[in-house]
């Protein structure tokens, strides 16, 4: 699989994603369904605290790929709903430590909401990976 980002402007650089990229040599892809803080067993973890559940998310996203037989690398784009945009923006570091040693910068939209479907949860991540 080649990748090559297009980024007419260079702004979203600097908050770690592409406008678009076009992927070529396409073999598999995966889709993966929201992605946020529960346990094994579906329970909602690190109740009101942002940073704990995006690195729960995040694990979660990451232990889904795994099973697909991908990594981060993979991911070609990527959906984040959050309660509360501007406390999950102080925490976006996170994202940048986990993409950044893959050096992808998948296309992202980011949307506040006003709940999630579990009751507690405040950010959710969604991701199309590709090989």
């Amino acid at each position: 699989m080649k990748r090559t980002a297009v980024n007419p402007w260079s702004w979203s650089l600097k908050l770690g994603y592409n406008q678009a990229e076009v992927i070529e040599g396409l073999t598999r892809q995966v889709t993966c369904a929201g992605q946020t803080s529960v346990d094994d067993e579906g329970n909602p973890q690190h109740l009101g605290d942002m940073r704990g559940q995006i690195n729960l998310a995040l694990d979660n996203l990451e232990a889904v790929l795994k099973h697909a037989g991908m990594d981060l690398s993979n991911v070609t784009k990527l959906g984040v709903y959050a309660t509360d945009v501007d406390e999950a923006l102080k925490n976006f570091d996170l994202m940048g430590m986990r993409f950044g040693p893959h050096q992808v910068a998948p296309p992202m939209t980011l949307l506040g909401v006003t709940r999630l479907a579990i009751p507690g949860l405040l950010f959710e991540i969604e991701a199309t990976a590709s090989a």
